[in-house]
């Protein structure tokens, strides 16, 4: 195809750090003009959870389909592009190997530059992303038409993340806390097992919880006064003695009302945790990202609670996705970022050290 090179700056984004292929065409930090992503959901759900090895032969089998497709349904050729950015970590080594390959590939063959993401960075940047909402009524407040204003308190919240930092400009962050055992969304993948329910728990829970009560069981809140780090191992215990202590009495569980109570106790942490933080580090704006950033019950607690503006991405941006890191990778080629093909994948790459 005979291409003409574009005046707006286009950064073709590779993510492979889990379970989705994905590959993204982004015109100025902003502007999707792709996002393919070849999920491996329904490869895992057989395993209950991440089979590692799986995901990295599928990520080995879509990764070329994948990057094609995306610069297909932006009618452009590799050309086109300004540079090329990959999810570097963190995440799992055999998956994150195979975009990082591919970038390194496409890299040589087209003299492009190279730019290394880091994925929390990249859920970050999926709130910068511009988008149109379905329901304007509905999630007006989420729909973002101007970029969110530093400094941001931002709650990165996913299978294997959940951490509160603050991002005082452009790429540069401080994280404030950790969760110091179960990641929110790895709690709700357990949880979902232990109620029976499908893999992936987040939207399993979610479902059983339309129905159920979420004060029916008075779970416990792990606030750990005095620290923004978070805690859900002693949550997911006490929903497994709750179960066994049920099953002795009845046929039945209640799995709608444990889901539901389960459900609201995460999010009154993750909540409560944000707004203190929010107010302690005096904070212009919040910022949700990450996979269970696509709860409902989340974002609409959230919503109501914030006397600020709050940025959640729409649900598509929520989970991994190869736009995040093109929109990431935008703002570290404008600041001067430029990787050598000795790169190597860092599967524990914190987005901060401090």
């Amino acid at each position: 195809m005979n291409s003409v090179k574009q005046e707006k700056t286009l950064i073709l984004g590779i993510e492979t750090s889990c379970d989705e292929t994905s590959a993204a065409i982004v015109e100025d930090g902003r502007i999707i003009l792709s996002n393919i992503v070849a999920s491996q959901v329904d490869l895992h759900a057989q395993y209950g959870g991440i089979f590692p090895e799986v995901a990295s032969r599928q990520h080995v089998r879509m990764i070329y389909p994948t990057v094609d497709h995306a610069l297909s349904q932006a009618h452009l050729g590799i050309g086109d592009i300004d540079a090329i950015a990959v999810t570097r970590g963190p995440g799992l080594p055999g998956s994150l190997v195979v975009g990082m390959n591919m970038a390194k590939g496409l890299k040589i063959a087209s003299d492009l530059p190279l730019l290394g993401i880091n994925h929390l960075e990249g859920h970050i940047y999926s709130s910068w992303l511009d988008w149109s909402p379905v329901n304007e009524n509905q999630e007006k407040r989420i729909a973002i038409k101007s970029e969110p204003q530093f400094p941001l308190l931002v709650l990165i919240v996913s299978g294997g993340h959940t951490e509160l930092v603050l991002v005082e400009q452009h790429l540069v962050y401080h994280r404030l806390g950790a969760t110091l055992d179960d990641a929110a969304g790895e709690a709700f993948d357990k949880v979902a097992r232990l109620l029976a329910l499908d893999y992936p728990g987040g939207p399993s829970i979610q479902k059983a919880a339309e129905n159920g009560n979420p004060r029916a069981f008075d779970f416990p809140r792990s606030w750990l006064d005095g620290s923004w780090d978070f805690s859900f191992s002693g949550l997911k215990s006490s929903v497994l003695r709750k179960v066994k202590e049920l099953e002795k009495f009845q046929l039945n569980l209640p799995v709608s009302d444990l889901a539901a109570s389960f459900q609201q106790a995460v999010i009154d942490v993750l909540v409560g945790k944000t707004l203190k933080a929010f107010q302690e580090f005096k904070a212009s704006e919040i910022l949700i990202a990450g996979g269970v950033s696509a709860n409902k019950q989340l974002r609409a607690t959230m919503l109501a609670q914030a006397d600020c503006p709050v940025h959640i991405p729409p649900i598509s941006l929520c989970t991994d996705n190869a736009a995040m890191v093109a929109s990431a990778g935008y703002f570290r080629y404008i600041s001067g970022q430029r990787d050598s093909l000795d790169m190597d994948v860092l599967p524990n790459w914190p987005l901060s050290e401090v």
